[in-house]
């Protein structure tokens, strides 16, 4: 079953300089995604359009089967680890925004919505900072807490948008790891410049660069040259020239 179905696709923020052109891209229900290429190269508008944030100039969408706004309830968002900014917000209460579509926007959060909160932060190991302050954690607790926001609406689809770059490689390990975990009941779609690093972990990858360049289980040097445009040594489990494919990778240990 797709989850995700987009048909010749264009989009942007300028008809006349789109930012993607001509999509075709198909997300199963118990995929696991990861989307490359060059900065630019329409990454991020592929995940509004995917969230309905953003409407397509051309081209049709469905996710679950439905236009993207009417699925949103459905879709767990995790953006890029902002810089730290002083605003006085508490990590629950963060992760209570993540229950909106269950709650509206202006009602009270019940006691279920604060047991969704909480069970999803022990989830990700960071129960102890509920009461902390947004501004005071480090980037990969705030990467985790950003994750149980997500989580706590109950999603069958997660999309990330490069939510490891500014931790530390042991951090981004354990982050993985944790999304593998999670693999086993929702689909995730994770925008990446890291591909040694996930590679091993997801089931297929997308290059992108405008256009779609190659999506599959396998992905070659020619792929990620053609997507960003000069000659790139893939490099997988240090192994040089080698074709990275996610099952291949877990088929060799």
């Amino acid at each position: 079953m797709s989850l995700i179905e987009l048909s010749n696709v264009t989009a942007g923020y300028s008809r006349d300089h789109p930012a993607i052109e001509d999509i075709y891209l198909s997300v199963a229900s118990n995929d696991f995604v990861a989307i490359i290429g060059p900065n630019g190269g329409g990454k991020s508008t592929l995940l509004k359009v995917i969230l309905g944030l953003l409407t397509p100039f051309s081209g049709t969408v469905r996710v679950f089967g439905e236009e993207p706004s009417r699925s949103r309830k459905n879709i767990g968002y995790v953006p890029q680890v902002i810089p730290s900014r002083t605003f006085p917000i508490s990590v629950l209460d963060v992760v209570l925004m993540g229950r909106m579509s269950s709650s509206g926007l202006f009602r009270k959060y019940s006691k279920i919505d604060r047991k969704f909160a909480v069970q999803n932060l022990n989830k990700l190991g960071v129960a102890h900072l509920s009461g902390k302050r947004m501004d005071q954690l480090s980037g990969g607790q705030k990467q985790r807490v950003l994750i149980a926001r997500a989580l706590a609406g109950e999603p069958e689809l997660l999309l990330l948008d490069e939510p490891v770059a500014s931790v530390d490689s042991e951090t981004q390990h354990s982050f993985y790891n944790l999304l593998s975990n999670l693999n086993n009941r929702m689909a995730i779609v994770l925008v990446t410049h890291d591909v040694g690093a996930v590679s091993s972990h997801v089931k297929s990858i997308a290059c992108i660069n405008k256009h779609l360049v190659s999506h599959g289980e396998t992905i070659s040097e020619k792929d990620v040259a053609q997507a960003y445009g000069c000659p790139f040594e893939l490099i997988a489990h240090g192994v040089p020239h080698r074709v990275i494919g996610a099952r291949e990778d877990r088929d060799h240990g």
